[in-house]
């Protein structure tokens, strides 16, 4: 069987997710949690996440380096600052906060149940090929750089 590795873009998982996460709110509901508590925790956990992918993205055109994550081998600097203090993968975080204000907003727990499943397809088919690209392309500096940063945050 071909892997899956580099070959779904995390934006498109990212859309499939957000579908299947508004689309089980529309049938199932099973928690009642009231209106004013879901809202404030769904702008809460979507801005954050919003805020965190764009500084990400900010960072990385700072340095000049691509964003194009299905190809990491393109990659020309390493990118320590900013958010990157922090997390290795604030992009992924942040689109992993916005789907969890979605899961909030929709007050059922399918839809929390779904954000495993993209920290999970991430970790084994995106962000694994990415570090060896990039442990290949900067070596000890990378290695470092992940025994000091946590993967997520």
């Amino acid at each position: 069987m071909p892997t899956l590795k580099l070959r779904v873009p995390p934006l498109l998982v990212f859309a499939i997710l957000a579908l299947a996460i508004a689309g089980s709110g529309r049938w199932l509901q099973f928690w009642s949690i009231p209106l004013w508590l879901r809202s404030l925790l769904a702008v809460i956990l979507a801005a954050s996440g919003v805020v965190i992918a764009i500084a990400g993205v900010l960072e990385f055109r700072r340095a000049r380096t691509t964003v194009h994550p299905m190809h990491p081998h393109r990659v020309s600097a390493l990118v320590t600052s900013g958010v990157f203090r922090y997390s290795r993968n604030p992009m992924y975080l942040g689109m992993l906060l916005v789907l969890a204000g979605l899961a909030a907003w929709m007050a059922q727990p399918i839809g929390m149940a779904l954000l495993p499943v993209f920290v999970i397809y991430l970790n084994r088919y995106q962000i694994s090929a990415e570090e060896e690209a990039i442990a290949a392309h900067f070596g000890q500096s990378y290695q470092d750089y992940c025994r000091s940063v946590r993967r997520w945050c």
